[in-house]
């Protein structure tokens, strides 16, 4: 699907992230730990990784029963120890230190050709995610500038109504408010009534498989009363059905008593 893309002569757009060249706050008695057995899969498939900036929006999120049991957790700022070839896919909170990943994004191309998929809820802002463009705002002149629709079926919205994405608690916009230009080769999954694409995948830009979301946390969506809690599980679910990974042992306990950054 052919899209009008914006290009930045520079490599990403003015944003306000994590300054990852100080020393971050200890949590967990001093370490960060990631979960300490991989969750269980039920078909001995690889588990799905949280790669998690540890902030006040993911840290109270990675103590849910969800992350426990479906996910296992990854410091972001572990990413450079981190054997990703332990993992089927790895979901991207939108929270995430982007100028970090950008500097390592080698690592997550080698993820993604490996076979892997990567996840990625958020407005991108540096260009380490393969193929995309930095995030596009929409003009907004009403609430119905917000709907979205399908346009393409995916396992990860089975029996979700569009609806319960474009409105919560009867407000819309928070679901998606502008994209993040694909390439040309993806598959639009969702869109707002201009056309955008507001959820993509791409499988020909690497050898693994991108699901780009351009708002809030899917992942987190499990907490809504609607249909729309049925993403994060099928997010999960669909990850470790796409994914290329050779099966591998679960992960190690991650740990880190000091900044690796």
């Amino acid at each position: 699907r052919a899209t009008n893309r914006t290009q930045n002569d520079d490599n990403r757009l003015p944003m306000t992230t994590h300054d990852s060249t100080r020393p971050r706050p200890a949590t967990n008695g001093g370490q960060t730990e990631a979960t300490e057995t991989a969750p269980p899969t039920g078909d001995g498939a690889s588990p799905v990784g949280f790669l998690d900036p540890d902030d006040c929006f993911t840290r109270p999120f990675c103590q849910t029963p969800f992350v426990r049991e479906r996910l296992v957790r990854i410091d972001q700022y572990d990413l450079l120890e981190t054997e990703l070839s332990r993992f089927a896919g790895v979901v991207i909170s939108s929270h995430a230190d982007q100028d970090y990943l950008y500097r390592h994004r080698d690592v997550i191309r080698e993820f993604l050709d490996s076979g892997g998929v990567v996840a990625f809820s958020g407005h991108l802002a540096t260009r380490w995610l393969p193929g995309a463009a930095s995030f596009v705002p929409r003009d907004i002149e009403d609430h119905a500038d917000y709907v979205v629709s399908e346009v393409t079926p995916h396992p990860v919205f089975d029996g979700v109504s569009m609806d319960d994405l474009t409105y919560q608690r009867g407000v819309a916009g928070f679901f998606a408010r502008g994209h993040n230009p694909p390439p040309e080769h993806a598959t639009a999954i969702l869109e707002l009534p201009g056309g955008e694409p507001v959820v993509y995948v791409d499988d020909e830009t690497t050898d693994g498989t991108i699901f780009a979301h351009s708002g809030n946390d899917l992942i987190g969506f499990g907490r809504r009363e609607t249909s729309a809690a049925r993403v994060p599980r099928q997010l999960v679910s669909w990850i470790r059905t796409e994914s290329d990974v050779a099966v591998g042992g679960s992960p190690e306990p991650l740990r880190n008593g000091e900044d690796r950054r």
